[in-house]
């Protein structure tokens, strides 16, 4: 298996992975000793930051992906008697998300101008 397959299977079991912590009953969902805001934004930063990685040459499909997902699955929180949806939430994943994306795409660009030796 390449690099490349290998990153993309983690950007799907990570984005499974948020889609399993976003839907799931809030006892079942994982935590960290994070605060929450810091927590979302990094999770959503780190699948922005594989998906960038693993579909370099796809980077505006990538982030359609992750940031729609994103606001699909707050939405679809609203329709669970167990969570909530919120506006902040919503902003805060969005922000992890884009930066996750940025530095991916950002490192992989600067990468690539890099001069052989």
């Amino acid at each position: 298996m390449t690099l490349r397959n290998a990153l993309r299977v983690l950007a799907w079991l990570l984005l499974a992975g948020l889609v399993f912590a976003t839907l799931s009953p809030i006892d079942m969902r994982p935590s960290s000793p994070l605060p929450t805001q810091l927590e979302r934004a990094v999770a959503l930063m780190a699948v922005g930051f594989v998906f960038a990685l693993a579909y370099p040459r796809r980077i505006v499909l990538v982030a359609a992906i992750v940031l729609g997902s994103t606001v699909l699955l707050e939405v679809l929180q609203l329709a669970s008697a167990s969570r909530h949806g919120r506006l902040i939430d919503v902003a805060v994943k969005l922000t992890g998300a884009s930066a996750g994306l940025l530095a991916g795409w950002l490192l992989l660009r600067f990468r690539d101008r890099r001069p052989n030796s």
